[in-house]
């Protein structure tokens, strides 16, 4: 397992402890023997368990360990996505509620918004994202703009809710993802969104704004989603350039 797969061993260390293969109260094994386990750097595996201490799922104390102390978590959502792959992989793991489609022409506010030029012409498909338990407050909700052109892909969306918009794109119309740009920015929820975010109108939230471009650097699909502030971190990590 290899630096860059660190979010795989946090899932993984994650699932074993959510089905009581290391119940609360117990100790994981020590990071040698995690790296021995999974064939992984110790740096790798001080990422993972620095996330599942975030997730609030372990604490870690020196001369005692990694202990377990929650198998559900209690912190909120951690995103750490680095690669396409990842990010498809979030999609897989926390479904879409659709709401609605409609066609819209997007004004000045919504051109400030989404960072395009007004008076485009996008599909919109709007929707709330689940960890899987519906029972369970929403992680986040989602416009997501694509190129009206590519109507027959409202369908296929409800159809395959773990499936990513931009993914069902690639695979029926071959417009290849060559990067994605993100900003991040801090909103307040409006009263619309509350009420479906299940949070109190008017409380801090985190807004990503991704922007899916392909090889002509040309903007195919653009998604606005917005997460309540107590239900998401956004994880990053830096590294000093070599010299």
């Amino acid at each position: 397992m290899s630096k860059a797969k660190h979010a795989d061993l946090t899932r993984e260390l994650a699932e074993g402890i959510a089905s009581g293969k290391w119940p609360v109260g117990s100790l994981l094994p020590t990071e040698f023997e995690l790296c021995d386990r999974y064939g992984a750097s110790r740096y790798t595996v001080r990422m993972a368990l620095q996330e599942l201490q975030d997730l609030g799922l372990i604490s870690r104390r020196k001369n005692v360990g990694t202990r377990v102390e929650s198998a559900q978590p209690i912190a909120g959502f951690t995103q750490s996505i680095a690669t396409v792959d990842e990010l498809a992989q979030f999609g897989a793991a926390h479904v879409r509620v659709v709401h609605r489609v409609d066609e819209v022409v997007v004004d000045l506010v919504l051109a400030k918004e989404m960072a395009c030029a007004a008076g485009t012409r996008w599909l919109r498909i709007s929707s709330l994202r689940m960890d899987g338990d519906k029972k369970r407050r929403p992680i986040c909700w989602t416009d997501v703009y694509i190129d009206p052109s590519y109507s027959d892909i409202a369908a296929l969306v409800r159809e395959s809710p773990e499936t990513l918009i931009s993914t069902l794109i690639e695979t029926h119309h071959g417009r290849r993802i060559v990067r994605i740009r993100q900003d991040v920015r801090a909103v307040a929820l409006s009263a619309e969104l509350a009420q479906l975010l299940k949070a109190e109108p008017g409380s801090p939230a985190l807004q990503l704004v991704r922007h899916y471009l392909d090889a002509a650097n040309e903007a195919f699909e653009i998604s606005v989603t917005t997460h309540p502030a107590d239900r998401f971190t956004f994880s990053m990590q830096m590294e000093r350039a070599r010299e």
